[in-house]
């Protein structure tokens, strides 16, 4: 076929920008390590040799970072006083945790895809399953410092308030369990919010469990909080007045059945909630949608492949598939709560 030129140089100007971005994510990951991005916030403008006594790093290399910083927008630069700095903006996605829009958890992700690649080839040439258990340590925490801020923003402020009565269950006190919990990020932050209220976490990943044990400990909850290793399909103590599923239906082997067990666990008048990353109509160009079904190559596909899926979901399977999952686990209302850019909050009663 002939190659149309304008065509071509227009795929490479993209290509050249999604390298130079592959590039630069490795140096968010240095910088958040290293606190760099946090001296570099706090020291307001500076020089990579006050930056360098300040977090005791080698100069030299510093420059570089800050350079690369500045060439791709992550930071400030007088070029007369050569010193650096971050802007308001650039602190609240980069140095402040306990910002909103802290997203460099985003970046340890991106790191764990590249550090699994040999992985992923594997289960491309033999029966496609990753267990969640099987990729490199940096998708546990990177996932957790990503979504932390996500659910801290919007968990108790927004999403429960959506729900039909679950807040005044919550604020009289209520059983509540989340399944796929993690690192327990979720759980805490509703156990804060409603000490009336009892929580337990479920997850399959052993490792997981131990973290949000240690988790609930440190921040003063583990009196009402507790996390068991189990599986969706296999999880018990009855019944809840909640159960949550946060961005983990799509990587489980067998939904339907998931989501059927959910309801067995249910009080009479429950409400299930769980989020699901929002999706385009079709499949189109767009950067959520890049995200999510390279994410889902590396993760939740081959997770849901890895317990024996059939057709595994994928974390771009759509409302409208969510919603069939649901009735034919049993469910008879089902709706979108709310949702954020990126995540639709559905909710399912019996």
């Amino acid at each position: 076929m002939a190659v149309d030129k304008d065509r071509l140089e227009a795929f490479m100007e993209r290509w050249a920008a999604d390298q130079a971005a592959t590039m630069h994510a490795a140096t968010v990951v240095v910088g958040d390590q290293l606190g760099l991005y946090r001296a570099l916030a706090r020291g307001g403008p500076q020089t990579f040799q006050e930056l360098a006594e300040a977090t005791g790093c080698q100069p030299r290399l510093l420059r570089e970072w800050l350079n690369a910083q500045v060439a791709s927008g992550y930071a400030e630069y007088d070029a007369e006083e050569e010193r650096y700095w971050l802007t308001p903006e650039q602190t609240a996605c980069l140095a402040d945790p306990s910002s909103p829009t802290f997203v460099v958890g985003g970046a340890l992700v991106s790191s764990s895809t590249h550090k699994d690649t040999e992985r992923a080839i594997e289960a491309f040439t033999s029966d496609g399953g990753i267990g969640w258990g099987e990729h490199h340590h940096d998708l546990f925490h990177g996932t957790e410092r990503f979504f932390e801020p996500v659910y801290r923003a919007n968990l108790v402020n927004r999403w429960v308030p959506a729900l039909e009565g679950v807040e005044d269950k919550l604020r009289q006190g209520a059983r509540v369990a989340d399944v796929g919990c993690g690192h327990g990020a979720s759980l805490i932050l509703l156990a804060r919010a409603f000490p009336a209220s009892t929580f337990v976490g479920f997850d399959y990943h052993e490792g997981s469990v131990e973290a949000a044990r240690q988790a609930a400990a440190e921040a003063g909850v583990d009196g009402r909080v507790s996390f068991e290793v189990a599986g969706a399909d296999s999880f018990g103590g009855d019944p809840y007045d909640l159960v949550c599923v946060f961005n983990a239906l799509h990587e489980w082997g067998d939904p339907v059945g998931a989501a059927r067990h959910i309801r067995s666990r249910l009080a009479p008048d429950g409400t299930w909630m769980f989020t699901e990353p929002c999706t385009d109509e079709e499949l189109v160009e767009s950067v959520r949608a890049r995200t999510f079904f390279s994410v889902s190559t590396f993760v939740c596909t081959p997770s849901a492949l890895s317990q024996g899926a059939d057709e595994a979901l994928g974390a771009q399977a759509g409302e409208a598939t969510l919603r069939r999952v649901a009735e034919e686990a049993g469910f008879t209302r089902f709706r979108r709560a709310t949702e954020t850019p990126a995540f639709m909050v559905l909710e399912a009663r019996p």
